[in-house]
C-alpha cells in the first residue's frame, strides 16, 4: 500500500513556501474575524487555498447529527452534485482511515490506492496518475471531528511534509472556529427560547388573549373566557360602555373550535329599527322598495360561526321574539320570504344596560334575557382595575407614537393623574384621550396641563358622572344637592357638559344618551339644539 502515514512530531518546519503560507494564513484571518454566515466563511477559506498554494479540490467533511457519516460541509472546486455525492461511513475510505486515527494521511498517487473511493467523482477530466491526495484530522478538544483534505498535481516540486504540517495549522484553526460558532448558535438558541418563555409569561400576565390587563377582576375575566370558549353557549357581556365587550367576544371565538369560521359583529343600536330586521335575517327581491336583489342576513354570513349582538338591549320586542327563536331551533325566515332557513351560529351578546331590570319593565323579553345569560361575563370599569392604567397607558402611547411618527413620554405627575381619574368612558376614553394628546401636545413630554379642562377639573367630573348614572336623574339635571348653591350661569355650563359628555359616550347617539340621563328624546334634542352642540368633525 502507497499511503504514508505522519504525525506532527516527524514534520519539517523549513519550506520554500513559508512565504506564501503566511499570505494564505493572514487572508483567512481576515475571512475568519468578518464572518457572517458559517458555510460561505468555511468555503472562502477553502478557497484560498487554491489561489495561493495551488492545492485542488479543498474539501471540508465533518460528522453528520447522527454522528455515523462523514458529509461535506463545504469545499471549493466540486459541485453541489459532487458535494452531495461525498459521503462517507467513519471507517470508510481513507478519509476514514484519517477519522478514525487521528492522524494526517497523504495518498502520493491516488491511481494506486484502493482505499482511494473517488466518491464524489470530481477527478474525471484529470488522469489520476498525476494527483495526490492529503488529508488531515480535525480535532476539536481532543476529539476528532471532521477531515481537512485537499488534491495536489503530482509534481517533484511539491513537499507533502510541508503541506501536511500547513493543514494541521489550518484544521486547528478551523476547529477553533467550529466551536466558536457552535457557542455562539448554543447562546442564540437559549436567547430564543428565553425570549420565548418571556413573551409567553407577558402574554400570559398582562395581554392574555389580546387583552391588557393583569388586575385581579380581569383575570377573572380571562378565566370565564377559557373556560366558556371550549363550549357553545351563548353568553352575556355587561359592563359600562368602553370597557373591551367586543374584545371580549373576539377571545371567546378565537379561543373556541369555530376560530377558522365567521366572526360577524352588529351594533343593534346603530341601525334603524325598519333595517335592523333585514340585516339580521336578510331579505328576498321585491320584499320592500329599495330590495332589488335578494341578500343574505349576518346570522347566514356566521353559519358555523359566532354572531355578536352588540347592544342587544336595544332590539325591538318584535325581532326579540325572532332572535329568540333562532336560539332556540336555530330557523329563520328571510324579510319578504317564506322558506324556512337554518344556521348554526353561536351567540355572544353585550349590553350596557341591565336586561333584568328592562324585563320587569316589559321592555325586554324575560324568557330571551334567560337565554342569553347562560354564562354572563360583567366587565369591570377602569375605575376598578386602576392596576391595569400603567399597561394600558404605555400600550396605547406606543401605538400612537408609531402611528404619528412621534416620541411621546408620560411626567410621573400625568401617570399619577391618570391613575386616580374616574374614567367615565373607560377604555376606550383612555385610548382617544392618549391618541389626541399624541396629535395636539406641545413638546415630548405628556403633563397634567396638557389635559382637555373636562378631565382636569376631575373632582366635579366625576361628581357629574356619579349624577348621570343616578336611573331617575330629573330632566334638568340639577335636583342633586351638589348643585344648589350654583348660579343659573353655572348651572346652564353644567348641564351643557353633561349632556355633551353623555353624547360623547354613546358615540352621539341621541336615544342611548338621552336614557342615560333620563330624558325624552325630544328634551335632549331641545338641549343640543340649545347649546349648539354637534358631532367633531376631526
Amino acid at each position: 500500500m502507497t499511503t504514508e502515514r505522519y504525525t506532527s512530531d516527524s514534520l519539517p518546519t523549513d519550506s520554500a513556501t513559508a512565504r506564501l503560507e503566511v499570505e494564505a494564513f493572514y487572508k483567512i484571518a481576515n475571512l475568519i474575524s468578518e464572518v457572517v454566515h458559517l458555510d460561505s466563511t468555511l468555503s472562502a477559506v477553502l478557497q484560498v487555498l487554491h489561489d495561493t498554494l495551488r492545492m485542488e479540490r479543498a474539501t471540508l467533511l465533518l460528522l453528520d447529527e447522527g454522528g455515523k457519516n462523514l458529509i461535506i460541509r463545504a469545499s471549493y472546486g466540486l459541485s453541489v452534485k459532487e458535494e452531495q455525492r461525498g459521503v462517507y461511513k467513519i471507517d470508510e475510505g481513507v478519509v476514514g482511515q484519517v477519522f478514525k486515527s487521528g492522524s494526517p494521511f497523504i495518498v502520493p498517487d491516488i491511481n494506486s490506492e484502493p482505499l482511494f473511493l473517488n466518491r464524489t467523482g470530481s477527478r474525471k477530466p484529470i488522469k489520476k496518475s498525476t494527483i495526490s491526495f492529503i488529508g488531515v484530522p480535525v480535532v476539536l478538544q481532543g476529539v476528532v471531528v471532521g477531515v481537512l483534505s485537499v488534491d495536489r498535481l503530482f509534481s517533484s516540486e511539491i513537499s507533502f511534509e510541508e503541506d501536511v504540517r500547513f493543514l494541521t495549522v489550518l484544521s486547528t484553526l478551523i476547529a477553533q472556529f467550529l466551536n466558536l460558532q457552535q457557542v455562539v448558535k448554543n447562546e442564540r438558541a437559549e436567547l430564543v427560547e428565553e425570549n420565548k418563555n418571556l413573551k409567553a409569561e407577558l402574554h400570559g400576565k398582562f395581554s392574555r388573549h389580546f387583552i391588557i390587563g393583569h388586575s385581579k377582576p380581569m383575570q377573572e375575566v380571562f378565566w370565564v373566557i377559557e373556560k366558556v370558549a371550549k363550549s357553545a353557549a351563548t353568553v352575556l357581556m355587561t359592563g359600562e360602555s368602553g370597557t373591551g365587550k367586543e374584545l371580549v367576544a373576539r377571545a371567546i371565538h378565537e379561543s373556541s373550535k369555530r376560530k377558522q369560521q365567521p366572526f360577524i359583529k352588529v351594533n343593534c343600536a346603530a341601525i334603524p329599527e325598519n333595517l335592523l330586521e333585514s340585516e339580521l335575517f336578510g331579505h328576498e327581491k321585491g320584499a320592500f322598495t329599495d330590495a332589488i336583489v335578494s341578500k343574505p342576513g349576518k346570522f347566514e354570513i356566521a353559519d358555523k360561526g359566532t354572531l355578536f349582538l352588540d347592544e342587544i338591549g336595544e332590539l325591538p320586542l318584535g325581532l326579540q321574539a325572532k332572535i329568540l327563536r333562532v336560539l332556540q331551533e336555530k330557523q329563520f325566515e328571510r324579510v319578504g320570504g317564506n322558506r324556512t332557513m337554518s344556521a348554526n351560529v353561536r351567540i355572544l351578546a353585550a349590553t350596557n344596560v341591565d336586561l333584568e331590570e328592562a324585563a320587569k319593565k316589559k321592555l325586554f323579553r324575560i324568557d330571551l334575557f334567560y337565554r342569553l345569560n347562560v354564562v354572563p361575563i360583567v366587565l369591570p370599569p377602569l375605575r376598578e382595575r386602576k392596576e391595569d392604567i400603567p399597561l394600558l397607558l404605555e400600550y396605547f402611547l406606543k401605538a400612537s407614537n408609531k402611528r404619528n411618527d412621534k416620541n411621546m413620554r408620560m411626567s410621573q405627575e400625568f401617570l399619577d393623574f391618570m391613575i386616580d381619574y374616574y374614567w367615565p368612558g373607560n377604555v376606550r376614553e383612555l385610548q382617544n384621550l392618549v391618541e389626541r394628546m399624541v396629535i395636539l401636545a406641545d413638546g415630548n413630554i405628556l403633563r397634567v396641563s396638557d389635559l382637555p379642562e373636562s378631565i382636569r377639573f376631575a373632582e366635579l367630573d366625576q361628581v357629574s358622572a356619579e349624577t348621570a348614572r343616578q336611573p331617575e336623574t330629573a330632566p334638568d339635571l340639577f335636583q342633586n344637592q351638589t348643585y344648589k348653591d350654583l348660579s343659573p350661569r353655572s348651572l346652564e355650563e353644567i348641564e351643557k357638559q353633561e349632556v355633551e359628555k353623555a353624547l360623547r359616550r354613546h358615540g352621539w347617539v341621541q336615544a342611548r344618551a338621552a336614557r342615560e340621563l333620563g330624558l325624552t328624546q325630544r328634551q335632549i334634542g331641545y338641549k343640543v339644539k340649545k347649546y349648539g352642540l354637534s358631532r367633531p368633525t376631526f
